[in-house]
């Protein structure tokens, strides 16, 4: 009978001693960087994709036929208005100016002539010394002599703008691109493109907005003195912030029907030639409004389905759901808290609705969360170990 209870006294003993081994320690609170919300005054600038574009710009076209015999300018110059560009073979052009003059001066000679003859035959006419008939042929004479003065002084102005027409110019001060001919070429009248001229200064800047924002623009438009200087800004392709500002020109007669927008047309100083004709830019548009809002670093934000979240931190007493503590477990936890987000700045992002001043969010951390993880700012996180959130 002894044997036995030694038995199941050593057996207990090994089970008690199993049940100690399995047994965890408790969970340790989730280390995070906090951050406690205030609201400023925030400057930040609504971005909107825009287009460079000239104030004017035409394509230069032949008023004469003729061989290209010469092109005054270097593809990609800036022109003045007048300057030379092209000229189409003179010699022709001259040659028929030159007898339009010599004609002129033929039927000017023919009208003194038919002068004398008409002066002559009214005065013999009056003395009736001359037959009725002579007398009419004198004054018809002396019509045609005159009609004939006229068209030839309309054929010296015709061959005269041809001739000028031979000799392409410059309409207005611009940058003048790729000629599309080149010497000996044959150009025909209103056909061949000789060439494209845009306007460089100052240039247009054209974007779209939505129609909702259009009495705001407007407001822009009419009260430009109560506007400050630096509302509108370029950020160049490269990234750059363009060092001139712009001013609304044109807002656009009607909203696009199908999307909703309309188009707004800005004027830039271009002085050195920084903008060009079809280039793509960002608009910058400050924000004017000077209330205070709540700004958080982007990575303490969250998106799930379409919504964004963050984590805020709360001093309270929860159960704990750790075997080996029993009750209430007073300490910090996090709970997530849905926000809507506005305008991003650098690593920032302002928080519309969702915060107000005083809460604590965490920044660092937040993957390691859910919905009431105990917390500790015992060890400060490093930007590494604080992945996720809307700035990654």
């Amino acid at each position: 009978m002894i044997k036995p209870a030694t038995g199941i006294v050593f057996t207990s003993f090994i089970f008690l001693a199993a049940c100690g081994q399995n047994e965890q320690p408790p969970t340790p609170p989730t280390p995070v960087n906090l951050i406690t919300v205030h609201a400023a005054p925030v400057l930040y600038f609504d971005r909107y994709p825009s287009t460079v574009q000239a104030l004017n710009q035409v394509n230069l076209l032949p008023q004469v036929q003729g061989y290209i015999t010469a092109i005054y300018f270097k593809e990609g110059d800036h022109v003045k208005k007048g300057q030379n560009l092209y000229e189409i073979d003179r010699r022709i052009y001259e040659n028929a100016y030159n007898a339009a003059e010599a004609n002129l001066k033929v039927a000017q000679g023919n009208l003194t002539q038919a002068q004398q003859d008409a002066d002559r035959y009214t005065y013999l006419n009056n003395e009736k010394a001359v037959a009725t008939q002579l007398y009419d042929h004198a004054i018809i004479a002396l019509a045609n002599a005159k009609n004939q003065v006229q068209a030839a002084a309309e054929s010296v102005k015709t061959s005269r703008t041809n001739l000028t027409y031979s000799m392409i110019t410059a309409p207005f001060d611009g940058t003048i691109g790729f000629s599309q001919v080149k010497l000996g070429n044959l150009v025909t009248v209103g056909q061949t493109v000789l060439n494209t001229i845009s306007t460089d200064d100052p240039m247009a800047l054209d974007f779209l907005i939505n129609e909702k924002q259009l009495p705001h623009f407007e407001d822009i438009k009419n009260n430009t003195a109560l506007m400050p200087d630096s509302l509108f800004t370029i950020q160049l392709p490269n990234g750059t912030v363009y060092p001139y500002t712009g001013q609304i020109s044109v807002i656009d007669r009607a909203v696009d029907a199908q999307t909703g927008s309309i188009r707004i047309r800005l004027v830039f100083p271009n002085p050195k030639y920084y903008l060009r004709a079809g280039m793509s830019c960002v608009l910058r548009v400050r924000n004017q409004d000077t209330a205070s809002q709540i700004l958080i670093p982007s990575r303490a934000i969250t998106e799930q389905m379409g919504e964004f979240f963050v984590f805020v931190v709360k001093d309270t007493a929860l159960a704990s759901k750790d075997s080996t503590q029993k009750g209430l477990v007073a300490g910090q936890y996090a709970f997530q808290k849905k926000v809507v987000p506005g305008e991003t700045i650098g690593p920032n992002t302002i928080v519309k609705t969702g915060l107000k001043e005083g809460d604590k969010v965490v920044t660092e951390g937040v993957q390691a969360l859910h919905e009431g993880t105990a917390i500790t700012t015992a060890n400060k996180l490093g930007p590494d170990q604080g992945k996720g959130g809307r700035g990654h």
